[in-house]
């Protein structure tokens, strides 16, 4: 069984690792950290040979049930699980009931059943098809079926309410039936807290879902979520407050590096890695800065590598009606803007990534605007790499009291 290890607590962010895990309890996890985001248990655009190319690739692997439901008759008729299947054998997998970059259309859930939508259209799952669904995925961490529909600001109470109540039954209903199974009993369960934005709701998940022997927790329904960005971290704070202390607490849904710091500061651990994969279907490149250790040979100038304001937007307003200009943070540059035809920089100075080291933004800008499909390996191998190293950044800060500088740090290239 996993256990959490706290070694540092800076106001309720925690800095510790997470032991035992594996088949052998050999492989350990340190948070806060996030997990590698997969589509059907693959991660986007890139080979597992090119995988191999990224530094500090997270030893959990994400998983969605979303988009593998579908192949469960596939999957059990292979016998060997969705490991060995997509090619990924050295890694544990973390199984969650939807993709966050696509969470279910609201209004099909029941008491009974929790729809997913797939490829092919939506699956209803009751407690008996999820465990049969497990047993053919052969996961490690499975989130225990739930109510988890993103719910608007202002939801009724009796809908929030439902959502906790059908999530606490399922729980049980499916703790029950992996109890019974051999293939099950001994995998980490993760309690989904429900409740949408009812802090009352949300207060009376946690501790009932703290009750039931569950090894972590998912703090559900935030993803896309319309709620007012300060009564969010409102809900989270109160949430954290009320679970047990030696036990993960995950989120999905947000990525955002200023968002991921106000989530660690009020006690989150684990994190999804959606953001870089979003960040390369816009076309765009991770170039924020995570340096909170000054460098005495530049002391006294601005930190590096980071791009300001004005070389983000270069004062344009870019009339390309592929350009996704709305979704574009902060903290990336959009290389399918025409100012980067001629600029043969690495994506970000200083990155020890492999597109950085071979190719320039030029190079990347052709390969967008030509369509080629080496455009999102590229950015991929980027963003994944720059955004695992800015959680190991924040790791380092928390080790060595620094926890409010790379927050300061980070806040400062928000928009």
């Amino acid at each position: 069984m996993m256990k959490l290890a706290i070694s540092k607590v800076t106001g309720s962010a925690r800095r510790g690792v997470i032991t035992s895990l594996g088949q052998s309890g050999e492989k350990t996890l340190e948070v806060p950290g996030c997990l590698l985001y997969t589509r059907t248990a693959s991660p986007p655009h890139l080979t597992h040979d090119t995988l191999k190319s990224i530094d500090g690739v997270p030893p959990v692997t994400h998983v969605t049930l979303s988009t593998l439901a579908e192949h469960q008759e596939v999957l059990e008729e292979y016998k060997e699980g969705i490991r060995k299947f997509s090619g990924l054998p050295d890694t544990l997998l973390y199984c969650s009931i939807n993709d966050p970059v696509s969470p279910s259309p609201p209004g099909y859930n029941t008491n009974k059943t929790v729809s997913v939508w797939g490829s092919g259209g939506r699956l209803e799952l009751t407690p008996q098809k999820f465990i049969s669904l497990q047993s053919a995925l052969k996961v490690d961490w499975i989130q225990s079926l739930s109510d988890g529909e993103v719910m608007a600001e202002g939801g009724s109470r009796k809908r929030a309410k439902k959502s906790v109540d059908r999530s606490l039954a399922f729980l049980d209903e499916c703790l029950k039936l992996m109890s019974e199974n051999e293939d099950l009993k001994q995998k980490v369960v993760i309690g989904a807290i429900e409740g949408g934005d009812l802090q009352e709701e949300r207060l009376r998940s946690a501790r009932e879902t703290a009750k039931r022997p569950v090894s972590g927790f998912l703090l559900d329904g935030f993803q896309g979520s319309s709620v007012n960005p300060e009564a969010k971290l409102n809900l989270i704070s109160a949430v954290t407050a009320e679970l047990p202390e030696d036990k993960p607490r995950i989120i999905h849904g947000i990525g955002r590096p200023d968002e991921v710091m106000d989530c660690i500061e009020r006690g989150v651990d684990l994190f999804d890695s959606t953001f870089p994969y979003e960040v390369t279907e816009r076309g765009c490149a991770l170039c924020f800065t995570h340096q909170y250790q000054p460098d005495p040979e530049t002391a006294g100038e601005p930190p590096h590598p980071v791009l300001d304001k004005e070389e983000l937007t270069n004062g344009e307003k870019t009339e390309d009606p592929e350009i996704d200009c709305p979704k574009i943070t902060s903290y990336e540059i959009c290389l399918k803007e025409k100012r980067f035809r001629e600029d043969f920089r690495p994506l970000l100075q200083g990155c020890t990534c492999y597109c950085c080291r071979h190719h320039s933004r030029s190079y990347v800008h052709h390969l967008l605007t030509s369509k080629e499909l080496l455009a999102g390996i590229l950015l991929m191998i980027h963003n994944f790499q720059h955004y695992f190293s800015f959680f190991r950044s924040v790791r380092e800060a928390m080790s060595d009291g620094k926890f409010q500088d790379l927050k300061e740090i980070i806040g400062r290239q928000a928009s």
